[in-house]
């Protein structure tokens, strides 16, 4: 069966929900989590509905016109005399970096070739042999294109004794997640006075120069990496917060009180707005310029429209999602049957286009999408990396001792965290 696409236009606005919730005990609450949503699927594998599984089409030819039409025609013998499909052959076996940074400086006629996208397109889908990307009408610009990469032997970065690192690691936008910043806030935990279970750290985001932490403690606190990571703000919630999003204007909490709460991290940080969106916890977050989407254990997929405060849908799933990530028009998500599912948004309408099965055998607790590459990290102890194609084509697999729970990917590094109380850097090798 077919996941339902759900209502593009919910009426339903954006009303203040802070109703106070009964106090809980955070280490029962925290145990109860992991036994139910994160327990061991039913059977080995987790077998995809045939009719959620994508059949790779056919290339798309239709877009060759539209580059070819960009380089205008000169009657002087020369590299420009060539037809355009000439021009796009030979580009195709120059370096990326060289036909972006050099031939596109050599005159208007080439330049223009070589910044429409449609030509990163075709020299993708003819390195890759698959369709490409998922989502027809996604920009592929630059030499984002899939690359053929592996992971370098692992290396344990560092144990963190007293708190297990169920922790999204999410990159900056706009800059590097550095290993020392992970490594100062990492110091900071674990000199904290959080000595059980309620001080797991269940979620990490970053934005610039700033990170937040959300725990079991049902607390949130900002740490400032410019300051060498001195505590600025701290949020305490009404339950325990399992996802957060960290923009510059906003930052949005998912908590175990099935709620989705934004703050303002400029002003204290203060409470905005809080809606419960969902009838279970709030397992995964993701917020952009327009939009804050969530998922639940409740298998729902709950679009924001942030302008018009409103809840544009209310997707029902066949599963609940753990993870999220997005680009352009392509959103990818890791459930608890081992399935990835892609998500195109239409005109602000989010549509399901594909289901992919990609081997792994447990819960799909981290993914990050770009262009280029997909990284997904599983309770079935394995990381992999893929091919972002239709479907996507697995290059490599690394394995650990522990099951993964988060995976971060910024510049060659690869950060995954483990249940095993550490953190896994991996070096990404051409």
């Amino acid at each position: 069966m077919e996941l339902p696409l759900g209502p593009c236009d919910d009426s339903r606005g954006w009303d203040d929900d802070s109703d106070p919730e009964s106090e809980t005990d955070p280490d029962a609450q925290a145990e109860a989590y992991v036994a139910r949503v994160l327990s061991p699927p039913k059977s080995e594998l987790a077998t995809p509905r045939p009719s959620q599984l994508s059949t790779p089409a056919s290339s798309p030819s239709a877009s060759e016109p539209r580059a070819a039409s960009k380089v205008s025609t000169v009657s002087e013998p020369g590299l420009l005399s060539l037809p355009p499909e000439l021009l796009l052959e030979i580009c195709s076996y120059l370096d990326a970096r060289l036909v972006l940074h050099v031939l596109s400086r050599v005159c208007h006629a080439l330049r223009n070739l070589v910044l429409d996208h449609v030509t990163w397109r075709l020299r993708a889908q003819r390195r890759v042999r698959a369709p490409y990307p998922v989502v027809e009408g996604a920009c592929t610009q630059g030499p984002g294109a899939p690359a053929q990469v592996r992971l370098g032997a692992g290396k344990r970065y560092m144990e963190c004794s007293g708190h297990s690192l169920w922790s999204r690691l999410h990159g900056c936008r706009g800059s590097v997640w550095r290993l020392r910043q992970l490594l100062v806030v990492l110091k900071h935990l674990r000199t904290s006075e959080w000595t059980t279970r309620q001080g797991w750290v269940w979620s990490l985001a970053a934005q610039d120069h700033c990170v937040c932490s959300g725990s079991w403690d049902s607390t949130v606190k900002l740490w400032d990496m410019a300051a060498d990571g001195q505590q600025f703000g701290e949020i305490k919630a009404n339950s325990a917060v399992l996802c957060l999003s960290y923009l510059p204007d906003i930052l949005v909490t998912g908590t175990y009180d099935k709620k989705v709460t934004i703050y303002d991290p400029r002003a204290g940080p203060a409470l905005l707005k809080s809606q419960r969106l969902h009838s279970s916890p709030v397992l995964a977050l993701l917020a952009d310029d327009q939009h804050i989407i969530s998922g639940s254990e409740d298998r729902t997929l709950v679009v924001v429209d942030r302008r018009a405060n409103r809840v544009l849908q209310r997707l029902q799933l066949d599963s609940y999602l753990l993870c999220m990530s997005h680009q352009d028009m392509q959103l990818w998500t890791g459930d608890n049957e081992g399935l990835l599912h892609v998500f195109a948004n239409r005109n602000g309408c989010f549509q399901h286009v594909r289901s992919f099965n990609v081997g792994h055998r447990s819960h799909i607790t981290g993914i990050q999408y770009s262009l280029g590459a997909l990284y997904t990290a599983s309770t079935d102890k394995t990381l992999r990396v893929h091919v972002p194609t239709d479907p996507p084509r697995t290059i490599c697999t690394r394995r650990h001792d522990n099951g993964f729970t988060k995976v971060c990917a910024e510049g060659n590094l690869v950060v995954a965290a483990s249940g095993g109380l550490s953190l896994e850097v991996w070096r990404l090798q051409a």
